[in-house]
């Protein structure tokens, strides 16, 4: 009786132990939900405030065509094209809330995109290549917040770009529509490259297709004055002015075999924004001009 007794109390201290060790599970459990959904929410809360596509959703919906797979960052979404190891197309909204923040430090380190799912180009393939990393969501417009910062350095938003264009008109161009988020309040901005005649690629590990030029597409989607307009430069050192390679958007649609804002926009409206532009509304500081023809473009 005394051994039965034994037995039966070992076994009792067992179910305890094993009640406990589920008790304990599921506090556990519980506590790392709340902390996920509390972390969550706040984090939501975080990106709502400063998360330029929580302001206008539709900036995020709709977004151009694709011919590669579609990504969503934070603050930008982008098309990669695995044969040509780059994006392209990268999208994004700019106002005049996020160039009114302190800019932080550049960031520095070129990361590969785990986003993509056949891979990204890697900082490697650029080395002693003779080309840039070259940003097509500019560093300077993702200054406002630390992720921003580091996102806009993922190799996905990378294409091959020659020191003297990347460092001369392309940094023109960029410090230009800046300029114009600061008049228009908001601007929705799209970049890539553009592929035409030889192909020619860079790196050891991923062949990266070198573009023959770039464009940009810029959207002022506000009231009172809605307009658009789009620039095609060539890779190339460039004394001209912006204004000579301002085109239309339907030229840049029809450069690259995109369509831009096919649903954002009813058509007769589209038709307008896309097939004119107004260049007077587009006003080209001297001032960066003069710089990149007597300094940006031979750094």
């Amino acid at each position: 009786m005394a051994k039965f007794r034994q037995n039966h109390q070992r076994q009792s201290n067992g179910l305890q132990t094993s009640f406990r060790l589920v008790v304990v599970v599921i506090i556990c459990i519980l506590a790392f939900v709340g902390v996920y959904i509390y972390f969550n929410n706040n984090i939501t809360s975080y990106i709502s405030e400063v998360n330029p596509y929580n302001d206008d959703h539709s900036l995020r919906t709709f977004l151009p065509s694709s011919h590669g797979e579609v990504i969503d960052h934070t603050y930008y979404s982008l098309s990669y094209i695995e044969k040509n190891e780059q994006a392209e197309w990268t999208a994004y909204t700019m106002d005049r809330n996020m160039l009114n923040v302190p800019n932080l430090p550049r960031y520095n380190y070129f990361e590969p995109d785990y986003k993509v799912s056949t891979g990204s180009a890697t900082d490697r393939d650029y080395t002693n290549s003779g080309y840039t990393r070259g940003h097509l969501v500019p560093a300077g417009d993702m200054a406002f917040d630390t992720l921003a910062m580091r996102e806009s350095f993922l190799m996905s938003n990378m294409s091959p770009q020659l020191r003297s264009f990347n460092n001369g008109i392309w940094k023109e161009l960029e410090e230009n529509i800046r300029d114009w988020t600061y008049k228009a309040v908001k601007l929705y901005i799209i970049t890539g490259p553009v592929f035409n005649g030889t192909r020619k690629t860079i790196g050891k590990e991923n062949k990266i297709a070198v573009p023959n030029a770039f464009f940009k597409v810029v959207l002022d989607y506000t009231d009172p004055e809605r307009k658009g307009i789009g620039f095609i430069i060539p890779n190339q050192v460039s004394d001209q002015r912006l204004e000579e390679f301002m085109v239309t958007i339907d030229q840049v649609e029809l450069m690259t075999g995109l369509d831009f804002f096919n649903d954002m926009i009813n058509d007769v409206e589209e038709e307008k924004l896309e097939s004119t532009i107004d260049k007077s509304k587009w006003k080209v500081s001297e001032k960066s001009y003069q710089l990149r023809i007597s300094k940006w473009n031979f750094e």
